[in-house]
């Protein structure tokens, strides 16, 4: 398998941020990751963020922005990404509410489009972050998702997959692994179980339903280049949420590509 960077996504730790970004970045470098991707800066200056990441040797590879903020201030978002080094700027959500029938997902990818040129046009990467509704939703006789990137060209917008809403929406996330290869540097490593209500219960890696190992071989054939640890909610600790699945990269992937 070809090496890929360790990441964790800090939404999992947001409340540990909205305490004390200092610490929880020394934390995250001190466990072990390699890199970070943001959800949010809680009024810190890019500049003593950059400071804050260089301090502690973390790479902010990515930075989640979300539909809204595209929408209100695209250029604040391009300007503090380049400001920390990020590469890649995934959209990460969009609300219920803006993306209620066909036209709207329309406008969505016009709207999408325009963004991924203008990110490009600075030097970054855009991407998509998905959940599930992109693959239970249908545009033209095929899935949101599909239309996404079939309608946005592959140098413009690349793949930020999340396996774990891959397979929540019953969808083979080797499939999609293997379809989007090339256009797929970013992907969140994360697992589940479904819960008595047929709903999403986020575990450590390696405690649910999803194939890890298997999901890792694709990943590392498809050219990814970071694997990034997310748990939505945690049933543990944060902290130790995140340790115990960057212990289980350590067993299962980081080994075998002779990193002790």
């Amino acid at each position: 398998m070809q090496r890929m960077g360790i990441g964790c996504q800090l939404y999992t730790l947001r409340d540990e941020m909205e305490k004390d970004v200092p610490g929880t970045l020394r934390k995250v470098a001190e466990l072990g990751f390699e890199g970070v991707e943001f959800a949010g800066y809680f009024n810190i200056p890019a500049e003593q963020m950059r400071a804050l990441l260089d301090e502690n040797g973390l790479k902010a590879f990515s930075t989640h922005v979300d539909y809204t903020r595209l929408n209100d201030d695209l250029q604040g978002e391009i300007a503090y990404a380049k400001a920390i080094g990020a590469k890649y700027i995934p959209c990460s959500y969009i609300k219920p509410e803006d993306r209620q029938n066909p036209e709207d997902w329309r406008g969505i990818i016009d709207f999408l489009h325009t963004v991924a040129e203008e990110v490009n046009k600075h030097g970054l990467q855009f991407c998509y972050h998905n959940h599930e509704f992109e693959f239970e939703t249908k545009l033209d006789d095929v899935s949101v998702y599909e239309k996404l990137f079939t309608t946005i060209g592959d140098n413009l917008m690349k793949s930020e997959l999340d396996v774990c809403w891959v397979q929540f929406a019953k969808e083979d996330p080797l499939a999609v692994i293997r379809q989007y290869a090339g256009r797929l540097p970013l992907l969140h490593a994360k697992d589940f179980k479904r819960g008595e209500d047929n709903g999403m219960i986020t575990l450590q890696l390696g405690k649910g339903e999803v194939d890890l190992p298997a999901v890792l071989e694709e990943a590392s054939r498809a050219g990814v280049e970071w694997l990034i640890v997310e748990q939505d909610f945690c049933q543990i600790p944060p902290f130790e949420s995140v340790e115990a699945s960057l212990n289980w990269l350590k067993e299962h992937y980081l080994t075998k590509v002779g990193v002790s």
